[in-house]
């Protein structure tokens, strides 16, 4: 046991919320059957919430952020884990009610633990992270409903952040004609090479909300919510779906029965905290046979955990194009 660099976010009793890079012991991190110690990370919208505070995602004080890691079992009183395996992490409330990856070990169930995908490594997996993860649960929930690509075009909307970015490049590796929705159109060439077909303004969603309104999709993954998705769901085709996985614009929804009752669309939740260990290795494995690692190069910046205090209030404020690696050595 010894000490470890962490950034740590605490609240006093007048409620000033601040966050911190300090030196932890190693005994002090909280409980479970098995030690990582963390390789590399990543930076999330959720993340950045979590380091200014800007909303109330962690729920437990004082807190370790952080909700992906990627590294190597130190030690493990797990009977499926030992000293030496590489593993990953999404999820489980790490950052939230559990000490995260933002320090260089965590503690952990083994249970929330899962093998590092074949042919991955631990910076690619963490350049997809829970970002790409949520994408593809949104496509395979898409794909379970019965959406095809024959149906017709699929929307993405936040489309140049990591959940936008990672969900063009699976829905155009499957074979949908990809509309990119953004607030920054300087960004048009690097959405098309990930594999979007057209590119729309972010204002064409953001307007008042008709009740139903032209037709313009088959599918799409939402990760705005409120007036966007809204939008979004009174221009989804008949019989279309929408898988909705993130909040970044509200979490209000200003829309009225109308595109369910009568266009059929279905309205898609997707949630990749508490997914079942199960499912997280399905979803990895089709990850890792779907996955352009060229396009996911031109998608990732690596930066070092010296640099996290300043990235979260960039990706707050859609500074932050694709995804970012922590390299925490």
């Amino acid at each position: 046991m010894g000490e470890i660099r962490a950034i740590l976010v605490d609240k006093d009793a007048a409620g000033g919320y601040r966050a911190a890079v300090t030196r932890l012991d190693e005994a002090d991190l909280m409980e479970g059957d098995v030690t990582v110690r963390i390789t590399h990370s990543t930076v999330n919208y959720k993340d950045g919430l979590a380091i200014t505070g800007r909303a109330p995602v962690v729920r437990r004080f004082p807190m370790i952020p952080g909700v992906d890691f990627a590294g190597i079992v130190e030690r493990s009183e797990h009977p499926a884990l030992k000293p030496g395996d590489a593993v990953l992490l999404n999820g489980w409330g790490c950052g939230e009610t559990h000490y995260g990856a933002y320090a260089d070990k965590a503690r952990v169930k083994g249970d929330w633990l899962i093998p590092l995908p074949a042919g991955l490594s631990a910076a690619e997996v963490m350049a997809v992270g829970t970002a790409g993860f949520t994408a593809m649960l949104c496509l395979m929930a898409l794909e379970k409903h019965g959406a095809t690509p024959a149906d017709g075009p699929a929307i993405v909307t936040g489309a140049a952040g990591g959940v936008g970015s990672t969900a063009i490049s699976f829905l155009a590796r499957a074979g949908w004609h990809v509309i990119a929705s953004t607030g920054r159109p300087e960004e048009a060439d690097y959405l098309k090479g990930l594999g979007a077909s057209e590119i729309i303004e972010r204002a064409e969603l953001s307007g008042p909300v008709k009740p139903l309104a032209k037709e313009r999709w088959a599918a799409g993954i939402d990760s705005v919510g409120s007036t966007t998705l809204a939008n979004v769901l009174s221009m989804t085709r008949y019989g279309g779906a929408i898988a909705a996985c993130g909040l970044a614009g509200g979490m209000d929804l200003p829309t009225t029965v109308a595109p369910f009752i009568l266009r059929g669309v279905a309205l898609l939740g997707v949630d990749c905290v508490l997914a079942s260990r199960e499912r997280r290795i399905a979803v990895w494995d089709r990850i890792a046979r779907d996955l352009d690692k060229a396009k996911l190069a031109t998608m990732t910046e690596t930066i070092g955990f010296d640099d996290l205090m300043r990235v979260a209030p960039e990706i707050l404020a859609g500074k932050v194009r694709g995804r970012l690696v922590v390299e925490m050595g």
